[in-house]
């Protein structure tokens, strides 16, 4: 087995129906931008009853359809956020957390030991985080010219729920690399927990094709909605691609 080895992100979903929600942290294969990806999937109608939405650059899961909401708890938040330096991106509300708890001086590890997996047995869904960090660590924003991404994944001990496990990763970029982890390992009942490091995948140039092939990829039946950000590491210029499967 080779651990370096890189695989498209079509190979590593391939035939898994049911990888939950994922996100994407890596470089472009020019190493010129720090890119972000982040979909969702659903199995029943309340989950499926979303869509993402672009506001101010930040990224909300919000209802299709609001009269057929049924529990907002776990659904409905901010998935992506920015503060100073810093992009944030995660399965849950868990972004205000790690947003909160740098404004109070805290780091991404750090304020993620407020939380832990998400309070919906028998599943016990993992919270899974990442942040962006350019520059040098001055609080410079995008254009700086470098950065360094880490990764999170809080999920319960046990059946039971009885405990949590913290799982912290930390990456110096590499161009054409990205790490992806995602909540469960397939579907099932309950819903298996995802396994093992985030896995390593190819990051291409273009922010079309890398958005075409993560749709593609997904299950045509469990995909709800998918989010894509390239930001130039010279200029700080931001690309952006949304897609929702619930159309207005």
């Amino acid at each position: 087995m080779d651990v370096y080895a890189i695989n498209k992100f079509k190979d590593a979903v391939s035939g898994n129906s049911y990888p939950g929600r994922g996100i994407v942290v890596g470089n472009s294969c020019d190493g010129t931008k720090a890119v972000i990806a982040y979909f969702i999937m659903g199995r029943s109608e309340n989950s499926r009853n979303r869509v993402f939405a672009e506001r101010d650059g930040s990224v909300y899961t919000e209802p299709f359809d609001p009269s057929k909401v049924e529990d907002p708890s776990l659904i409905i938040y901010a998935a992506v956020r920015q503060f100073e330096n810093k992009l944030i991106v995660t399965n849950g509300d868990q972004t205000d957390t790690i947003y909160e708890g740098y404004a109070a001086g805290k780091g991404f590890h750090e304020a993620l030991t407020a939380r832990c997996f998400e309070p919906d047995a028998p599943n016990l869904t993992p919270r899974i985080s990442a942040v962006v960090r350019f520059g040098d660590g001055s609080g410079r924003g995008p254009g700086a010219g470098a950065f360094d991404y880490s990764m999170s994944i809080l999920k319960s001990a046990d059946r039971e729920g009885t405990a949590c496990n913290r799982f912290g990763y930390d990456y110096a970029p590499l161009p054409g690399v990205g790490h992806f982890i995602h909540t469960y390992q397939c579907d099932g009942n309950p819903l298996p927990t995802f396994q093992g490091e985030p896995r390593r995948i190819e990051i291409p140039d273009s922010i079309d094709e890398f958005t075409g092939e993560i749709w593609g990829a997904l299950d045509p039946d469990n995909k709800i909605s998918l989010y894509v950000r390239y930001t130039d590491l010279a200029t700080g210029e931001v690309e952006s691609r949304r897609i929702n499967k619930n159309k207005y």
